[in-house]
Order: structure tokens, then sequence, then C-alpha cells
């Protein structure tokens, strides 16, 4: 590692959802260095919130194992047509789906947008997110409570229940969790609260998928450099972003997608499901 990649961002902002190329330093999340080794050949997959961050990197990694991808989105369309090139790039087919998944409507609109294009889904990362920090509980209104878990544990279940009729025996989901739902966090009350509830949901849908051979599993990373960050945090919390692990950095997306690669493989996981795994930087939780 450079000293570069082993220090906390230099103090930056932008709107939000945020956008990679207005990043400093510019997220690793395009997987150049990935060799794939067909671990996914001819499988069909849809991944919320996949047009950047650990999305994007998810995606690119599905595409250099064989998959095709259809990428769920907010409205980052720079950012999702830069991940659906490189997609592409490893001669697999990418479509891109836009719009709120808050709404129950366009959950299922996404699932059914990816059957339209790919005749089924083999994969489904659930892996979109919101956060906004808060000083204290009183400050943590009704709506943003609300919308946090419109977006980061309804849309998981929404998404899912209309994808389970078009997946087949042997397909695999992935769901993103969190550091913060392993141990919660004291200015993400309702973030941590809805990777808490991705975690009971991955162990639940585990145990009703077993007898359908589909497999369930759920990846909690530690701090990961994604545009979430500087679109949510203030600018100091930016520059000190990382440092709490014991790496003293965060990761970078790149160093996080195998981990899914490793859900999606029946080859390299046909005996792992209700699991969730922790890439988090050095830091051991207790229990």
């Amino acid at each position: 590692m450079s000293q570069q990649e082993n220090s906390t961002p230099p103090p930056q902002t932008q709107p939000y959802p945020g956008e990679s190329g207005a990043m400093t330093p510019a997220p690793r999340d395009e997987m150049r260095d990935y060799v794939g080794r067909d671990l996914l050949a001819g499988k069909r997959a849809l991944i919320t919130g996949g047009d950047s961050g650990i999305g994007r990197a998810v995606a690119v990694a599905f595409a250099k194992e064989g998959a095709d991808v259809a990428v769920a989105y907010l409205s980052e369309h720079r950012d999702a047509e830069h991940t659906r090139s490189l997609v592409e790039k490893e001669g697999r087919r990418c479509v891109l789906l836009p719009g709120d998944l808050a709404r129950a409507d366009h959950c299922r609109e996404v699932v059914e947008s990816t059957v339209a294009a790919f005749g089924g889904i083999d994969l489904l990362v659930n892996n979109v997110a919101t956060q906004s920090p808060v000083e204290s509980l009183e400050e943590l209104s009704d709506e943003q409570w609300e919308r946090t878990f419109e977006v980061n544990i309804n849309s998981y279940f929404r998404v899912t229940k209309a994808a389970l009729p078009h997946m087949p025996e042997g397909g695999a989901i992935v769901n993103t969790s969190s550091i913060n739902g392993l141990r919660g966090n004291k200015t993400l009350i309702d973030y941590s609260a809805t990777k808490g509830a991705i975690n009971a949901f991955t162990y639940s849908l585990a145990q009703t998928l077993l007898d359908r051979g589909i497999r369930v599993n759920a990846v909690a990373p530690g701090p990961v450099w994604t545009p979430l960050i500087p679109a949510t945090f203030p600018e100091e919390k930016v520059e000190k972003f990382g440092e709490q692990a014991p790496m003293q950095r965060a990761a970078h997306p790149d160093e996080i997608a195998p981990s899914y690669v490793f859900f999606a493989s029946e080859r390299l996981s046909s005996y792992y499901t209700g699991e969730i795994l922790a890439p988090i930087g050095g830091e051991t939780l207790p229990g």
C-alpha cells in the first residue's frame, strides 16, 4: 500500500447522492487487476445500488466471472453509464434501471425489467442504501427514519419477493449489511437499525429458502470509500473517515467485491447460507 492509500481522505463534500468522479482520492472500484475464472458463467444478476462504490465493483467482478448484470440505481446517470461500459468491456450485457427503490412499485419494476432483458434472475445483490448522520435521537425526524427504512430494508424485502418466482434452484442472494448492523453507531441510529434488520432478514430467508436450493448470505463491511461518504458526512468527518479501523484506513470497493463473488459462486460457497461475512479492517467483535 502506498502512503496515500494508507491515509484518510482530505476534507470534501458533495451533493447527495454523490458521484465517483468528484472524489479525492478516486475510489478503486473498477476491479482492474481482477482476473475472472468463469465462476458465474451464464448467470443473470440484478444489483441494486450498482452504479458506483461496492455495487460497481461487484457488477464488474460478476461480469469478469461471466455474468450479465442489471444495475438498479437512483439518479447517478454518469456513474451508471460508466459501470455499464465496464461491464460491456468484459463482453457481458448490462441493463440500467434508474428510479427510487423506496417506492414499492419501482422495486417490482426493476425485477420485471431484468427478467424481460435476461429471461430470469440467478443472482440478486441487495445493496442500495442511504444514510444521514444525526447528533441525537431527538434530531432524527420521523421522515428520515421512514425514508431510511424504505430504502435500506423495505427495498430488500420487496425486490427479493418480486425476484423469487424468477430464481431457479442454485440461485444466490447476497445482502449488503454493515459493521454498524453488528455493533451500532451513535450518529447513524436509523441506518444501523436497518443494517441489523438486514442481518435478521438474511438469517430468516436462508432458512426459508433452503428447500428451494437458493442460498442467502450477507456481507457486512467496515468503512468503505464510496460516494455516499462525502455526500452524507460533514467535511471534518470525511477527513477522519476510516481512521477508527485497526488498519487505520477505509477499504476501497475493489477490496470488498470478492466477498460477493464468493457468496454468488456455488463452486466456492455451496455449503454457505445464512452467513454474514464482515470485512472490517482488523476489528474483532465479541460474542
